[in-house]
């Protein structure tokens, strides 16, 4: 049941941002009575749309749902008394919500008599809303960063020019890491070389990620197709916060007279980014790695060589000893057409 709450969330993969993908399955036993999820932010949630489904079919049934039931009165009332109300005599949760401001749904609920339980399958529950549980407990998102490179650990040509290094198969499936993020963020010297759109082409959504670009001195061009139709953000380090080419200018500046990175994950949490997804060149790149802004790796390899002389993945300084080399946890390797397709952690 509670594998099929948490295939019910992963519907809200694309949309339910800057909510949490929930699911939800009420049963009778082993028979399900209503099911539903959560599509988007002022929608209904999820046990809310499996009430619904269920009808006077969930009095003395279990609900599974894969994030503790909120007891906050939001954009929708609480789904704790939503439960309650229902008759339901237990309630199994895959995780309890880390956000402190709708949690406490799980006590309400025992306060009413229902029986509550949590942890069935909460790591996949957890992973499913990891960028959720990053902004609400790190006040930053999780920093996904895409990279698309040759076997020699190649991005690009001397001249920054990377369009295209991996296969249509292997693009696609970018897309789809890019629908599932609430922003995408490059830097300045992608949007000179490249002039990349930034939005989601290949997979069918109602929602487009905000598009943020580092422009520490705000060079961009105002025809800049990453500026195009709006959501979008730049963050600089040069004067107040201002409109800049029209849109959004926010300053930022550290002590070296570019943009504060750190901070800049801070503000974007603040505007209910949850995960964040990086498509830059080799300089923003090491910049995010050497501050510690990076948590994913998203990286595809191309059966092809660039030699030397073209940019590499990261813009580092050298290791003076193996041990001092930043560790990955390599998560995953599948093939995606005739790339190679790499998910490492740090």
């Amino acid at each position: 049941m509670m594998q099929r709450a948490l295939a019910l969330a992963e519907n809200g993969l694309w949309t339910a941002t800057p909510n949490p993908r929930v699911g939800c399955v009420i049963a009778q036993g082993e028979t399900v009575v209503g099911e539903g999820w959560h599509e988007s932010a002022g929608a209904p949630h999820a046990e809310v749309n499996a009430l619904a489904a269920a009808g006077d079919a969930a009095r003395g049934g279990t609900a599974y749902v894969t994030l503790e039931p909120c007891n906050h009165h939001g954009r929708t009332p609480p789904c704790a008394e939503a439960l309650a109300r229902s008759g339901v005599k237990r309630v199994v949760a895959a995780m309890l919500d880390p956000n402190r401001e709708a949690a406490g749904g799980g006590a309400a609920l025992e306060a009413a008599g229902v029986v509550v339980e949590h942890g069935l399958l909460a790591d996949e529950a957890r992973e499913l809303n990891i960028g959720f549980v990053s902004r609400v407990t790190r006040n930053r998102p999780w920093v996904r960063l895409k990279i698309a490179a040759t076997l020699d650990g190649r991005t690009a040509l001397a001249d920054g020019r990377s369009q295209w290094i991996t296969g249509s198969e292997a693009r696609a499936d970018g897309h789809r890491w890019r629908a599932r993020a609430c922003a995408i963020l490059t830097g300045i010297g992608t949007v000179k070389a490249d002039d990349p759109q930034l939005s989601v082409r290949e997979v069918r959504t109602s929602r487009q990620p905000l598009r943020v670009v580092v422009d520490s001195r705000l060079e961009i061009s105002p025809r800049a197709r990453v500026l195009e139709g709006g959501n979008a953000l730049l963050y600089c380090a040069a004067g107040a916060s201002r409109e800049h080419a029209g849109v959004q200018a926010i300053a930022l500046p550290n002590d070296r007279g570019k943009v504060d990175l750190p901070r800049m994950l801070e503000d974007l949490a603040k505007r209910g980014v949850n995960e964040l997804h990086v498509e830059a060149g080799f300089r923003l790149n090491g910049s995010l790695l050497r501050e510690g802004c990076v948590d994913e790796l998203l990286v595809y390899l191309n059966p092809s060589l660039l030699g030397d002389g073209a940019q590499g993945m990261f813009d580092l300084p050298a290791f003076e000893a193996l041990d001092s080399r930043p560790r990955l946890s390599l998560r995953s390797a599948e093939h995606v057409g005739d790339d190679l397709r790499l998910i490492a952690r740090l």
